[in-house]
């Protein structure tokens, strides 16, 4: 089969690779129809995850079709449509009997395209498959779909959630890369009064505004002091950083008010000053976290009820073979307005609706 490979720091290629068979009874394999590209996958490649060995298929979302299930795999089966999750679960650590998918112990986590070979190929072992793939409607597209492999439960559970976004709130949202967007969308289902986006590239803080921010601040012009203006000079009772690097961090602090949250979602490759000096007295609370994937049922039901947008998040599809220009696309962004890039596709059965 193909598959993007990794080869160290700025090098990776779509090439031919062995074909993934079962290892344990609980592994499934998969044949991917639809696959996307991960901040993170950028981090890869730059050197960021050094953990990653050259050798190793990239990529830990996607959707696609059971073909090949071990014998004690009970909940899906061949010709399941399914979503692979960015997390695999054993189901029996202690993090895991806690819901704590993202810091299993037994062997799952984040494992897919960081430290065995991932979802960016024609087919993928998924271990643990019956608690890390997820059967979907036939009504949701795929390329739908695969945006709660990762980018949603992430924003939801380490950003909304950690946050403890309430109705009433101010929000504020640093990143509007689709991390920041996904946060925007589901801290809406919490009736925030206001949600605030900030970012540098005037194209995110339109996509902002689509879905749903209710104002929108350039980085470079004082959008503490619209926080402030707007808040009567309290401050955001909640703070999502959603980009990774110290600046954005350390603006989130200086925005927060007295007793509020600051959820860090961003990955971060170098050290941020935490400023203890100012906030020590401010009983604020500051959250981190890997994504654990528990909500992934919940919001797949919301996508298919309608209630969070999807599509607005899809700027570029492309063929599976034209991964290294997909990954060029992404990687550009500030340059060719990608959000969320879809490689692959799908064919959709036509659904009959019972006349009213």
């Amino acid at each position: 089969m193909k598959g993007f490979v990794f080869h160290g720091p700025g090098q990776a290629s779509w090439q031919d690779v062995p074909d993934p068979a079962l290892k344990e009874p609980t592994d499934a394999i998969v044949k991917v129809g639809v696959v996307t590209i991960c901040g993170t996958d950028l981090h890869i490649l730059k050197g960021d995850v050094p953990e990653v060995r050259s050798g190793t298929v990239l990529g830990h979302e996607a959707v696609g079709e059971i073909v090949e299930i071990g014998g004690d795999v009970r909940s899906v089966r061949p010709g399941d449509r399914v979503l692979i999750s960015c997390v695999s679960s054993c189901g029996r650590c202690r993090f895991c009997r806690d819901g704590a998918y993202g810091q299993c112990r037994g062997g799952g986590g984040w494992i897919l395209g960081h430290l065995i070979d991932g979802t960016q190929a024609e087919y993928v072992r998924v271990p643990y498959a019956d608690l890390s793939v997820h059967p979907l409607p036939a009504t949701l597209r795929g390329e739908d779909a695969v945006l709660f492999a990762d980018i949603f439960p992430t924003s939801y559970e380490v950003g909304v959630l950690n946050g403890q976004v309430r109705p009433g709130d101010t929000v504020v949202i640093v990143g509007a890369g689709p991390i920041g967007l996904a946060a925007i969308a589901t801290a809406r289902l919490f009736a925030p009064e206001r949600i605030i986006s900030v970012d540098l590239a005037p194209a995110r803080l339109e996509a902002a505004r689509r879905l749903g921010a209710d104002a929108v601040a350039d980085v470079h012009e004082a959008p503490g002091q619209l926080v402030a203006d707007l808040t009567d000079g309290l401050g955001a009772d909640v703070v999502m950083e959603a980009v990774g690097v110290p600046e954005s961090f350390e603006l989130c602090t200086r925005m927060v008010r007295p007793g509020g949250h600051v959820a860090n979602i961003g990955v971060h490759g170098k050290p941020a000053t935490l400023h203890l000096e100012d906030l020590w007295s401010k009983d604020v609370t500051i959250t981190t976290g890997l994504v654990d994937t528990y909500s992934t049922p919940v919001l797949l039901r919301l996508a298919t009820a309608g209630r969070l947008p999807t599509g607005q998040l899809v700027t570029h599809t492309f063929p599976l073979e034209q991964m290294a220009e997909a990954y060029d696309v992404f990687a550009k962004a500030a340059q060719t307005g990608a959000l969320k890039v879809v490689l692959g596709g799908e064919q959709h059965a036509e659904v009959a609706v019972p006349a009213a």
